[in-house]
């Protein structure tokens, strides 16, 4: 059953109240509340970063450099046994990573895996804010943004403030309760209600991203094409507000259901992997249909139970990472078998696919062919040098940002000065991709 908790009636009714106005605001007045609750949050973050490091017992950053071993500053982890060495106290301890770990993140999990704001191939998450862009290139360029905000601005307050409750808090068990434990320690007043302010800006912001991207599949996808086509604007608006609360409720429900959030995204991650290869290929392959794409959905379900209950893995925590990399073989082997057995789709609507969004590409002649007179996209090569050009940006930011912080001047600012010039190709390959294809 649900045991009702006073931590459960509190996410019940901040979930109430964003579910409200997200209702009432739709996507641009979520935009604007996502920025705004981004600078709260930062803000916030930042505030507690500074006041934990210059707490007198951690030293300011020099203390930090002086009181923690030296591998706590490595960037870059060791991949081995690790579980050998559990117990080491150097970089083989905690920023030691297995074989499999390595390869389940850095090989598999990024494009096999589906997950809200990193999806493969593209998704509704990302999809509604791109195209509410004034063209192509902001879009790319706003998506880009999002990544660098995310992956290298955002986690480096978090960093500092673990840093210094290392130091201060140095016996606790649960390491995840001892950031709460600096706000209550270090922060005056005032600043204690900013940070509370911050934890619920960010909070909210993810409710309200996910219940309008959520009511938009739901009404767009289903209601609209299955249920009711002749309705007016003012119909699909109301079944739109009356989805945003129906999903409220559920993911309240699904809330408490889970007793760590990292077994809600370990969880999320699992039941999509296999799925990513499939929507980055449809873009780039005629013979990829629906079922293709629900077979690859469906494939997760029906190997997590066999890993977990007939193999006895530990699918959301010790064999996570082989879990995922045994679900996405399964999903594939299915979704690729299930997509010749099947039967492509019709040349009428593939044609109508083509000329609306020319992907151009080998995978696509066999439709090419038959249509002259539209022009396939090209510059594929350059588009391969912006993803990896991007994904260096973003982690030179990352590494540039901390060097500064950790007073490697030099190296920081030259790991930022690459990056600086990495948004500059990419930006300029955007513009010669988007002339060329115009």
């Amino acid at each position: 059953g649900i045991e009702i908790s006073s931590q459960l009636i509190a996410v019940a009714g901040l979930m109430l109240f964003t579910t409200f106005y997200s209702a009432l605001s739709g996507l641009w007045g979520i935009s604007l509340t996502d920025s705004f609750q981004f600078i709260i949050a930062m803000t916030g973050s930042i505030i507690l970063a500074v006041f934990a490091v210059r707490n007198i017992d951690v030293g300011g950053i020099q203390g930090l450099k002086e009181k923690l071993p030296e591998w706590s500053f490595d960037f870059f982890p060791s991949v081995g046994d690790a579980a050998k060495n559990s117990n080491d106290t150097g970089a083989s301890g905690i920023l030691k990573m297995t074989v499999t770990a390595f390869i389940a993140y850095l090989g598999v999990q990024w494009w096999s895996s589906w997950y809200p704001g990193a999806e493969p191939g593209g998704g509704g998450y990302i999809a509604q804010r791109m195209m509410s862009a004034k063209n192509e290139k902001h879009s790319v360029l706003a998506t880009l943004w999002f990544q660098v905000a995310h992956y290298a601005l955002r986690p480096w307050p978090w960093i500092i403030a673990a840093f210094a409750a290392l130091i201060l808090y140095p016996d606790v068990s649960d390491k995840g309760a001892s950031y709460v434990m600096l706000i209550r320690d270090l922060m005056p007043a005032g600043l204690l209600g900013l940070l509370l302010a911050a934890f619920l800006a960010a909070y909210m912001s993810t409710i309200a991203s996910q219940t309008v991207w959520g009511t938009s599949y739901i009404v767009n996808d289903l209601y609209k094409p299955f249920i009711n086509k002749k309705a007016d604007e003012k119909q699909y608006v109301k079944v739109s507000r009356i989805t945003t609360f129906i999903l409220m409720i559920l993911a309240l429900f699904i809330t408490t259901q889970f007793d760590k959030i990292s077994d809600a995204w370990k969880f999320v991650l699992a039941m999509s992997a296999g799925i990513g290869l499939v929507l980055l290929l449809r873009w780039f392959w005629w013979r990829i249909n629906a079922w293709s794409e629900i077979s690859a959905m469906i494939a997760p379900y029906i190997i997590y139970p066999i890993l977990r209950y007939v193999f006895k893995l530990d699918v959301l925590s010790k064999d996570f990472e082989l879990s995922l990399i045994l679900i996405v073989i399964w999903s594939t082997v299915v979704w690729v078998t299930v997509t010749f057995l099947t039967k492509p789709d019709s040349d009428e609507k593939l044609q109508s696919f083509y000329r609306k969004i020319h992907p151009g590409g080998r995978g696509w002649r066999k439709i090419s062919s038959d249509m002259p007179d539209v022009k396939g996209d090209t510059g594929y090569g350059r588009l391969f040098v912006n993803w990896f050009a991007g994904s260096i940006m973003v982690m030179f930011a990352l590494f540039g940002i901390g060097k500064i912080i950790f007073a490697e001047y030099l190296t920081g600012f030259i790991f930022i000065a690459v990056s600086i010039l990495l948004g500059f190709v990419i930006s300029y390959n955007l513009s010669k991709n988007i002339n060329e294809n115009k």
